[in-house]
């Protein structure tokens, strides 16, 4: 059953896609516009964008960690595109992170752009979409967020806190109208992951990831989450008693 109204058709669709410079964002950009939605591409860096960006596209450069910049870029896609419907937050970032390591000022970045990045872009858009009775909300977390996994020390935690925002999100809006969806990637190969250095088990690439999530969203699922063969398998150790959990992730990962 769909917690979400389906989408049926992209074309023309007014999207915001924040975070499209690169890896599961810029993919998902490209196709969105293959399939003929109108994509307001947002990222740090212009160049990149103005590159990925077709004809019935629209570059607006933001950092999610600056709300004076997401908050001109809402503004000119408006005046732009006369509106949204559709937004996509998709900006990340990624620090393995082990116990023994973990530095407060890197911590305080991870957590600045993966949870209060997607606050601040929700706090322009959730007001929006409620006042007009539509649209759809999009946030980009992590299976991560399921359960403590060695190197995730501070990743995970603000996946986690994305999780229960999107959850508490959907329970606000859906009586209003207003679809939400949580997007739980698995490994993606992109920039970030690359900076593992261990085995990522059913990795797939961003074209894999971006078909996931439009299908996502065209089906009006609330959780978005893939590769299913691998995420399923997160969902049923995160069911797990702590004192099987524990040894059992040890075993797993080798860490």
């Amino acid at each position: 059953m769909s917690l979400n109204p389906k989408l049926a058709d992209w074309n023309g669709q007014r999207v915001w896609l924040i975070g499209a410079s690169s890896g599961i964002g810029e993919a998902t950009a490209r196709l969105l516009m293959q399939r003929g939605a109108r994509v307001a591409l947002s990222g740090r860096h212009r160049d990149v964008l103005v590159a990925l960006a077709n004809a019935h596209a629209h570059v607006a450069v933001a950092d999610v960690t600056d709300r004076a910049s997401l908050q001109a870029a809402f503004d000119d896609i408006c005046t732009a595109f006369g509106g949204i419907d559709v937004a996509i937050v998709n900006a990340g970032t990624h620090q393995p992170v082990r116990a023994w390591e973990l530095d407060a000022v890197a911590a305080e970045k991870l957590v600045q752009v993966n949870l209060l990045g997607a606050i601040n872009a929700t706090a322009l858009l959730a007001p929006y979409f409620a006042h007009s009775g539509s649209g759809r909300i999009a946030l980009t977390a992590s299976v991560a967020g399921y359960g403590g996994l060695p190197t995730g020390l501070v990743y995970g935690a603000t996946k986690a806190a994305l999780i229960n925002f999107a959850e508490t999100l959907y329970l606000d809006l859906a009586p209003k109208g207003v679809a939400v969806h949580l997007i739980n990637p698995g490994f993606v190969k992109t920039p970030l992951t690359d900076l593992n250095d261990f085995t990522m088990p059913a990795l797939i690439g961003p074209d894999e990831a971006a078909r996931e999530i439009v299908a996502g969203i065209e089906a009006g699922r609330f959780e978005i989450h893939f590769p299913r063969r691998f995420t399923r398998l997160l969902k049923l150790l995160s069911l797990l008693p702590y004192r099987v959990y524990f040894p059992l992730v040890h075993r797993i990962t080798g860490l």
